[in-house]
């Protein structure tokens, strides 16, 4: 085989590559699985769905918080500890809300204290992972790990409130909780020993490495700031559209929660088979055009969404901006990996993440106001969201990447690290 293919086969020839990738699975799995068991738990337990959103609230709010820090210890202390530690906090944290409402102890004080706490790592892992796939992955090879990657969330994004709402209606919600837990430590120890690139970024300290991290993304990289603005924006737009979904179709179309289910498991399908023909292509230099008419083929079917008055239609639709998720992930995962100092790939990923990700929550509270004004003008402000972000992609997002603005102890610390001897070095250099 020619030392340039670019297969899928091969991404799994290398070493560290199936266990991290199974790794993610599964703590993926858990974290779709975590919110949705959550949510029924606090129903079932507590009887307020109040409390119910407090809760994911507390689950995720404040890891975006303290994400810069989160990226600066993986950049200076390696990724592996840190995303075992995160699968662990994950676990003990279930296993904790298990334990003290079997023996009568869960007061709802107790049970918001033990998520927050709980959430304070989940960066460590989600950008550890993240940003250790192009350090053990030939760049050659990063489209096809890229559309693995998306295609992991599609799938895992379906599986997990599946298996949640199952184990719930079957065991009931404390085994959905102990069970999503086992599949958090499962991911722990599909990575314990795995191999890592040694070198290392940051300087001698942590808050000025979080700082430098904000700073890299906010004001030197335009790329990764041309990102966060876009990304925000149409996850503004999804955001919405988690509530506003869900509402169409009991209200509209008349249908129950088994059909909300299935479309959302349409747009999974629909992302993962875009994302496996997608990543066959190499995306080097058309990132930024990928990326645009996706988002703008997104927001033309959110907005025959809008339009819809009959489930066929609408899962139509749906399907269509499944189909077009695919390539504006794998455009935005080669984007932030090609345009990143690898010294910086902790810090700059776990900022990034976090700002794209903001507009989900923002975009849910704003939901019910727009649903109250008109269903169908709230999914229509939805695709106008996805519709904005893609005029702004050329606007925003620089057509190469210029270089960046970088600190003078960044620099210094990239001349002190040594070189790494890892599996994939030689391979990066073919590519």
């Amino acid at each position: 085989m020619p030392a340039d293919r670019t297969t899928y086969p091969q991404l799994f020839r290398i070493p560290t590559f199936p266990r991290l990738a199974s790794s993610v699975v599964l703590a993926r799995t858990a974290n779709a699985m975590m919110q949705l068991a959550l949510v029924l738990f606090v129903l079932q337990r507590f009887h307020s769905p109040g409390l119910a959103g407090v809760t994911v609230f507390l689950a995720i709010a404040p890891g975006i918080v303290v994400s810069p820090i989160a990226g600066a210890l993986l950049d200076r202390h390696g990724r592996v500890r840190f995303i075992i530690l995160d699968y662990v906090v994950g676990a003990l944290s279930l296993l904790l809300i298990v334990g003290l409402d079997a023996t009568g102890r869960l007061a709802p004080a107790a049970l918001l204290s033990v998520v927050t706490l709980g959430s304070l790592t989940y960066s460590l892992s989600n950008s550890g992972a993240r940003s250790l796939l192009p350090l053990i992955v030939p760049k050659r090879l990063w489209d096809r790990a890229n559309a693995l990657d998306s295609l992991a969330y599609a799938v895992t994004g379906a599986a997990g409130p599946a298996l949640a709402g199952g184990f719930t209606a079957w065991l009931g919600p404390r085994p959905a909780l102990g069970i999503t837990a086992v599949l958090y430590l499962a991911a722990a120890l599909s990575v314990v020993g795995l191999a890592e690139p040694t070198a290392r970024g940051g300087s001698g300290s942590v808050l000025r490495d979080a700082l430098d991290g904000l700073a890299y993304v906010a004001l030197r990289n335009a790329s990764l700031r041309g990102l966060a603005i876009v990304v925000s924006l149409v996850n503004v737009g999804f955001g919405i559209l988690i509530v506003a979904l869900p509402v169409m179709v009991l209200q509209r179309l008349h249908g129950d929660a088994a059909v909300v289910g299935g479309l959302w498991a349409l747009l999974g399908i629909g992302s993962g088979v875009s994302v496996l023909f997608f990543g066959r292509f190499n995306s080097e230099g058309r990132e930024r055009l990928m990326f645009g008419l996706a988002t703008l083929g997104g927001g033309l079917g959110v907005a025959v969404l809008a339009l819809s008055g009959h489930l066929l239609l609408a899962a139509a639709a749906v399907g269509f901006v499944g189909v077009s998720n695919g390539p504006a992930d794998i455009a935005l995962f080669s984007m932030r990996q090609r345009r990143t100092d690898p010294a910086w790939y902790g810090r700059a990923f776990a900022v990034s993440m976090s700002l794209n990700f903001a507009g989900t929550p923002l975009g849910s509270a704003i939901s019910g106001p727009l649903i109250h004004l008109g269903l169908g003008s709230a999914i229509g402000v939805s695709a106008g969201f996805l519709l904005i972000a893609a005029l702004l992609v050329p606007l925003v997002i620089p057509a190469e990447d210029a270089g960046t603005m970088v600190p003078e102890s960044a620099r210094q610390s990239r001349r002190d690290r040594p070189v790494e001897e890892s599996p994939s070095s030689t391979e990066q250099g073919a590519g």
